[in-house]
């Protein structure tokens, strides 16, 4: 986004108000970026941050909802990168609302537009902001229970470098073949150090063998479909 358009300007005011708790200060920024709006994209930029300052779910929804059809009326490059978080926003306006079915749609619709996201910490943190709508939408595995047990386990002694190594595929998994094989790398690689108790070794290794012939029966049946 350009530092130099009023409209940012405004709404990065807005953040730092939100930031430091002077949440009625950051509502009436946010509402003046709207006001100020010249045309689709400024609009977009504005309602995205003034959805997060509505008194109900159904009014956070219709900001949420204008701000991703301002988008497309936009249409350019300038919003490509916008789109995994306007959809994991009103995938998250749905399901505050009880309505899991459309939550769900807006979910997916974020993890397969999240490549549009440059890598980095935004992107790090998107990813696991759709991982877990996703997971409480029904639309991605939950964790292994020997995954979850090994997890439980690390986090009870405060392994802090198997976590670093672990977690992000974990909790960032959207589901789909490459974040099931990023967590079965994440997995070998640590099981390869051989470093840890004896119990957590074995329940990393069963997690391995249970991962590894889930995908094999998985690539059998489609082989035969």
């Amino acid at each position: 986004m350009d530092p130099e358009n009023p409209v940012v300007q405004l709404c990065a005011q807005g953040m730092r108000a939100e930031a430091e708790g002077r949440e009625a200060e950051a509502r009436d920024l946010f509402l003046r970026a709207w006001e100020s709006a010249g045309d689709d994209y400024d609009a977009c930029v504005a309602a995205h941050y003034l959805a997060r300052h509505q008194p109900t779910p159904q009014e956070t929804l219709r900001w949420n909802q204008e701000c991703l059809s301002r988008a497309d009326l936009v249409g350019d490059e300038r919003v490509r990168g916008f789109y995994p978080s306007l959809h994991a926003t009103m995938g998250s306006a749905h399901q505050d609302l009880g309505q899991t079915a459309a939550a769900r749609e807006h979910f997916e619709s974020a993890a397969e537009r999240l490549k549009d996201v440059p890598p980095g910490q935004y992107g790090e943190w998107l990813r696991l902001c759709i991982a877990r709508g996703l997971r409480a939408t029904g639309t991605a595995d939950r964790q292994d229970d020997s995954v979850r047990t090994l997890l439980t386990r690390l986090c009870a002694r405060a392994d802090l470098e198997a976590l670093s190594l672990l977690l992000p595929a974990c909790m960032g998994n959207l589901g789909g073949p490459e974040d099931e094989e990023r967590v079965t790398t994440a997995l070998r690689m640590l099981h390869a150090e051989r470093r840890l108790p004896a119990a957590e070794q074995t329940a990393l290794g069963e997690a391995i063998t249970l991962r590894s012939a889930r995908r094999s029966g998985g690539a059998v049946a489609a082989a035969r479909g």
